[in-house]
């Protein structure tokens, strides 16, 4: 097992410079020079600027460097926790995504449990359960997996917090302004969760240790439960591996709708600024949040069904 692990985070450590690098060319890989850019953004103006003039920017953030030197500092600074400076706030970049990440990581964090408690709802009360009741069950889980978060979003903030005033518009960091912008996150993954599962769980439910434990005399729900349950999610986790990134991403639209601080307010600005640095940032941010997710993906693995360790 400790052997395994190792291996897994090594093959992170190697994702996670692969993301690295790729975000590294595309910063290359954006039109113009990149001291121009910055020196436009700086003085608000758009104009040609002669060598001269470049030249302490050019300095300062080594754009004049070869570029394998420009490569290695990057990298290497990574594990320094060194993300670059912002254009913009002339700040560290990971002080700018730090300040920001807490609101963000709370919001899916919460947003991946709610989606598991709704999947797992609609899963133990209607596979098996009579035609109508599996029929409502699959139609639901289709439904809420075709709709796109900004949509959940937007009807959730036009029906509970404009009209019916229960939700507070602008969301905040309270726990009830937190409310509409999880469920915007959590009911379409659920409808995702919520297939995998049920596949999974109608082909256990007709398994001979299933039979056994019937005729044990154990109840229904006791039998969903304790045997069922626990062969079934395993698609499911693996899921909520990628799901984790995913909704890490989702949070962009969901703190901008309800207007919660957090790095989706952050990307859209240093978008909006030109501001290189961050962006890449927030993608590496992104892709860390990935790494770690199927890092606990494995351990869970080895929680549910200890076999799948060896």
């Amino acid at each position: 097992m400790i052997r395994r692990i190792l291996s897994k985070v090594v093959a992170s450590v190697a994702v996670v410079v692969a993301a690295a690098s790729a975000t590294f060319l595309a910063q290359l890989a954006v039109p113009g020079d990149r001291a121009t850019a910055l020196m436009n953004l700086q003085t608000g103006q758009d104009k040609k600027w002669t060598a001269q003039e470049l030249a302490p920017l050019n300095a300062k953030y080594g754009f004049d460097d070869p570029i394998v030197v420009q490569y290695l500092h990057y990298v290497t600074g990574l594990f320094r926790g060194d993300l670059g400076t912002s254009y913009t706030q002339k700040r560290p970049v990971a002080e700018v995504i730090g300040g920001q990440l807490l609101p963000s990581v709370t919001l899916t964090v919460a947003a991946l449990a709610v989606a598991w408690l709704l999947a797992l709802g609609v899963t133990l009360l209607t596979v098996k359960r009579g035609r109508i009741l599996s029929s409502l069950g699959s139609a639901w889980e289709a439904l809420t997996a075709s709709l796109p978060h900004y949509w959940v979003g937007v009807v959730l903030l036009v029906v509970f917090a404009v009209q019916l005033r229960v939700f507070p518009i602008i969301g905040g960091t309270s726990a009830w302004g937190t409310v509409l912008p999880v469920l915007t996150l959590a009911i379409p993954l659920a409808g995702f969760l919520g297939q995998v599962t049920r596949d999974e769980f109608t082909q256990v439910l007709e398994q001979p240790f299933v039979t056994t434990a019937r005729t044990r005399g154990m109840s229904d729900l006791g039998v969903r439960l304790r045997h069922v349950l626990r062969h079934a999610v395993l698609p499911a986790i693996t899921l909520s591996g990628w799901a984790l990134g995913a909704l890490i991403s989702g949070a962009v639209i969901a703190e901008n709708i309800f207007g919660r601080p957090g790095i989706g307010q952050v990307l859209v600005t240093a978008v909006n600024t030109r501001d290189l640095p961050t962006v890449s940032g927030i993608v590496l941010v992104v892709a860390a949040v990935y790494v770690v997710a199927n890092l606990l993906v494995d351990l869970a693995y080895a929680v549910v069904d200890p076999r799948l360790a060896r």
